[in-house]
This record gives structure tokens, sequence and C-alpha cells, in this order.
């Protein structure tokens, strides 16, 4: 069933995210979201049969095509998850902070180029493209542009899955050498970096563009924040009184090798 693998992985009373639910019609949207969870990844996902079949790009994709980017298929995602940037809470599936940082529509191409180049194609044809493991797209987002490719890896390392696909660039003119993802940090949508989406550098928790997490996150995360400031406060103590017993100490000292 579609989005069961999305609702089995996650505590809805306990997370922002977007519920599972699939979609009637495709908008062919696509987007990829900056998303700092344990690692930093790029999470790459297109419009398809009413869900945002999804990818985690590890390095982030690239308009140079030399870079083969490996990309990992995950669970599919609902379209509403499209705009989702905030906060996933600690102690939920993928917890960090997630920013939009592209947007767009995407259409794939013909299987085969036609005088060398590759034209629009059908839905049909992309899903038969996905389940032979070469889908050919054209992107066109607000910093993506142009033809790319996700190729299934065959060669399957020791412990694989089966879910490893490269995304590939294609020659165009939108192609860019030597690309650096780095360079552009910001909101594709609020215009935010990674730090003001996160709020200040010390908090685990900020604003999100949806209803703040209540109930059991919102009571754990406060009561972690309770914890490590009595922890704070129980170290300045001893610190304090460690530092008046020595003093003390000192001058019970200086008393004595008076007499």
């Amino acid at each position: 069933m579609a989005l069961e693998e999305y609702k089995r992985k996650r505590r809805f009373e306990d997370t922002p995210e977007p519920p599972p639910k699939v979609e009637k019609k495709s908008a062919h949207r696509f987007v990829v979201q900056k998303h700092r969870a344990s690692h930093l990844h790029y999470d790459f996902r297109l419009e398809k049969d009413g869900v945002l079949v999804s990818w985690a790009v590890p390095k982030g994709p690239s308009l140079d095509p030399a870079d083969k980017r490996l990309a990992m298929q995950v669970e599919d995602h609902p379209v509403s998850y499209y705009d989702f940037e905030g906060t996933i809470p600690e102690g939920n599936y993928g917890a960090g902070t997630v920013m939009v940082w592209d947007v767009g529509t995407w259409e794939p191409l013909s299987p085969v180029a036609v005088n060398g180049k590759y034209v629009p194609g059908t839905d049909k044809e992309a899903t038969e493209m996905l389940q032979k493991g070469d889908l050919k797209f054209r992107l066109k987002g607000k910093r993506l542009k142009g033809d790319f490719a996700l190729v299934h890896m065959k060669r399957r390392r020791p412990g694989s899955k089966g879910n490893e696909w490269l995304l590939i660039k294609k020659h165009d003119d939108a192609a860019v050498e030597g690309y650096n993802i780095e360079e552009e940090d910001t909101s594709a949508i609020s215009g935010r970096s990674m730090r003001e989406i996160a709020g200040d550098e010390g908090s685990a928790e900020w604003e999100s563009n949806r209803p703040a997490a209540k109930g059991k996150a919102k009571q754990a995360w406060l009561a972690n924040a309770v914890a490590k400031m009595d922890a704070r406060n129980r170290v300045a103590k001893k610190t304090v009184k460690a530092a008046a017993e020595k003093k003390t100490t000192k001058s019970r000292r200086r008393v004595t090798a008076k007499k």
C-alpha cells in the first residue's frame, strides 16, 4: 500500500510532518530538501502517481555532468511534504532541520533520443523507465534545470538493500562545470538559512511553517531543557563551593604559618 512505510516510521502526534495521504491528481512537481539529521544530506523527490517518489542524496544533486551522485531510494512521501520546512523533533525518525532547497516541475523524457535529443515523454514511459532502472527527466526548478537521469545500480555492495541509484546531469545548456552546491544555502521558499530555520545554535527546536508538535514531543523537549539547565546549575554550584573551600584552606594555612 502506498505510503505504508512512511506511516509506519512516524508518530504523527509527535512530529509536524504531514499525514500519509495519496493525492488523486499529479502536478508533476519536484522538491529538493536539505536535511540535517544524523548526517547532512539532500532529499530529492519527484511527484508521481499521487506521492513523492524519494531518494536521499548524501552530497546533493549537481549541475556538473562529471558528478555522478549516489542516490538511495527511500520510502515514498505524501505530496503535502512538498513545502515542509522546519523541525522534526528529537526522538523521531529523521530528527533534525529540514529546508526546502529547490522547487519546480519535472517532465519525463522519451527513453530513446530523437535526432540526438531527448524529447518530452509520457507518464507511462516514466513508469516503465523507473521499473527498468533508467529514468530520464527534465527539471524546471529555481536552481536545478535541464536534463537528468536516475540510473539504478545493478552491482550491489555487501549488505546492500538494492536501493542504490546514481543521479546524473546530462550535457546541455543548463550544465555547470565545477558546480558547488554549498554556494546556494538558503531556502527556495522562505529565503532562510539552515541556522535561521533551526533558531539559535544551541536549540533543538524552532518554528515550522506547520503547527508545532504537541504532546509527548513538546513535554520531552521541555524536560530535556530543564534537565540540562539543572545539570549546569549543579556544576556551577560545585565549582563555587570548591573555590570557597580552597580559599578557606589557604587562609587557615597562612594563620598556622604565622603562629
